[in-house]
């Protein structure tokens, strides 16, 4: 089978991006933009493609949610045992991706990968719904499973076991912060001329270029 996907192409036309409008910190520019992603109604803005790579350089992406965001890093929370989670105790490099097609921009961090003190993992896990607390007990993320109905049958047991108390935070569960090296925002433009400026921390300071698109 072929199929080929150049007849639905459109110029980006929402608008440029100069030096000029660049706040000195990536976080800050971060922000700026995410604000507007959100009142602009973009969905799932926190919404991020996280990439790692393998032992043996398999790259492997899925997206994860934004949870945090200070002068340290871009912090989010999964199961240490699944496959990025094993992937990044071998590697800590690591990318993300936020695609706000929207408003014709993306912004990409590289970086390492820290992990959360355990205490601040557990103070976020008791901060979600009950469901979501379970869910990350039921489910043996990655791994092979026989089917939905084994699954749900695991998610039920322990919503009796602990039908009755708080639910602990799994050993293999918590945080991680991606703490960028480069951060990257590309904005669309007219004639595939498209606007892109790179921040890369450096001698302790972010430094600004504007890149080819």
């Amino acid at each position: 089978m072929s199929h080929m996907y150049e007849t639905k192409r459109r110029e980006y036309t929402q608008g440029g991006l100069r030096r000029a409008d660049l706040a000195n910190s990536p976080y800050t520019q971060f922000e700026r933009w995410f604000n507007q992603a959100e009142a602009g109604g973009v969905s799932d803005p926190t919404a991020m493609v996280l990439a790692t790579v393998s032992a043996d350089g398999q790259p492997s992406q899925r997206i994860v949610l934004l949870k945090q965001l200070d002068e340290r890093g871009f912090v989010f929370f999964t199961n240490y045992n699944s496959r990025k989670g094993r992937e990044l105790a071998g590697n800590l490099n690591a990318s993300l991706l936020f695609p706000w097609q929207m408003f014709d921009r993306q912004v990409k961090v590289c970086g390492r990968v820290e992990k959360l003190q355990r205490s601040v993992s557990e103070a976020y896990f008791a901060s979600r719904p009950r469901t979501s607390q379970l869910a990350a007990w039921a489910s043996p993320q990655s791994d092979v499973i026989a089917s939905r109905e084994q699954l749900q049958e695991k998610y039920n047991q322990l919503e009796q076991q602990y039908a009755d108390g708080d639910i602990p935070t799994p050993e293999h569960w918590g945080g991680y912060r991606v703490v960028p090296a480069e951060v990257e925002f590309w904005q669309g433009g007219a004639h595939r001329l498209h606007d892109c400026f790179r921040y890369r921390y450096e001698n302790n300071q972010w430094s600004i270029d504007r890149v080819g698109p």
